[in-house]
């Protein structure tokens, strides 16, 4: 069966772009986005000359026209019937569906900044005098989203959280299949001593909440690994986190999979905040290798990390109780190193890649 991908764009690698590129990988797929960095797919750990990715043409680096072009191009797109079937992978390529079918769109959010994270967006993210402006573009890309959902002739998503988000704002069902996590990668090795973080720059994952905490604790080291986009709003996060760490916090941008695999497996523990993470791949990871986990007590974090057993989840966490966090962790690890070893490896083979392929062939089956 020939199958066909689109998502958004790959020039900035997270976690929906690893999805995207395991998919092409495991079914022989092709994948047909806009930007491509090429570089940043090898870092991943991916062998971008066993994959074939399209470009469908090259878009601006910011919002909103980054967002409205990447729509305009994949609702023009028209393979005419050159694949067998069409996987929508990515939030901005879903008018794709339009044109190319039969197809199953797998959603790791509806659009965030137009639905659940508007008002977030709006007040923390927008200029003022922008703001009316923002309000009639979301709006307008409300409606599309609402128009071309009608074309995805199956849902799929990537976790309970989402699934509530699609029936609420989009009023459709879906089915939860978990991201893929390729468990056999990770190891469990002798804890050093820093903790690990792995996220996209961005206001939304409130990584500056890790840093003040951090602050307090001078004893502690913290690696975060932060990718960010050539966008303003990134640049401008980038550039403010770096300029209030201490010097007990060491920031590294778009590090290869060969490094990444050894910060998780030595780290002593994992630290995330994101605001209502979809899913959440990275906690995932860390507990592959056996690492305890401190996240918040929201959305997918709920639905991997088993609070008490695989690490500790924080309800309305803010810098003050991740700080104790912290602490009951460190504790609990000088008298037990191993404490969280099996369970965190247990709970991660869950979500393994295996599972995922397994789940998603028997979807396009049906």
């Amino acid at each position: 069966m020939k199958i066909a991908i689109f998502h958004n764009y790959m020039d900035n690698i997270g976690g929906a772009e690893i999805v995207t590129l395991t998919l092409a990988r495991e079914l022989g797929a092709d994948i047909y986005t806009t930007n491509i960095d090429f570089k940043k797919i090898k870092k991943m750990g991916f062998n971008p000359d066993k994959l074939k990715i399209h470009s469908i043409g090259k878009l601006p680096l910011n919002a909103p026209f980054r967002q409205q072009l990447a729509l305009y191009k994949f609702r023009k797109l028209n393979l005419k019937k050159k694949y067998d079937f069409y996987i929508i992978a990515g939030d901005w390529a879903m008018s794709g569906a339009v044109n190319n079918k039969p197809n199953l769109w797998y959603v790791h959010s509806p659009i965030r900044e137009i639905w659940d994270s508007y008002k977030y967006v709006r007040n923390k993210i927008v200029p003022t005098p922008i703001q009316p402006i923002f309000d009639v573009w979301v709006k307008f890309n409300r409606y599309l989203n609402k128009k071309y959902i009608k074309h995805a002739q199956k849902i799929v998503c990537n976790s309970k959280n989402t699934q509530a988000r699609i029936k609420k704002f989009l009023n459709k069902n879906a089915i939860v299949i978990n991201p893929p996590i390729e468990t056999r990668k990770y190891q469990y090795k002798k804890p050093q001593n820093y903790w690990l973080s792995v996220n996209r720059l961005f206001a939304a994952k409130r990584v500056d909440m890790q840093i003040r905490a951090f602050q307090k604790l001078p004893n502690e080291k913290l690696i975060i690994i932060g990718s960010y986009e050539k966008s303003r709003h990134f640049q401008q996060y980038a550039k403010y986190i770096n300029s209030i760490k201490p010097k007990n916090i060491k920031i590294l941008s778009w590090v290869n999979q060969k490094d990444l695999l050894k910060l998780y497996s030595h780290c002593k523990g994992f630290i995330t905040s994101a605001i209502d993470e979809d899913f959440g791949m990275t906690p995932v990871e860390a507990m592959a290798c056996g690492k305890p986990v401190i996240a918040p007590n929201e959305g997918g974090y709920k639905e991997t990390v088993i609070d008490g057993v695989t690490g500790k989840l924080i309800d309305d966490i803010n810098e003050d109780k991740l700080v104790q966090a912290i602490r009951k962790i460190n504790q609990q690890l000088k008298k037990n190193p191993d404490k969280y070893k099996q369970s965190c490896i247990k709970q991660a083979k869950k979500f393994d890649t295996k599972e995922f392929i397994k789940k998603i062939k028997k979807q396009i089956e049906k």
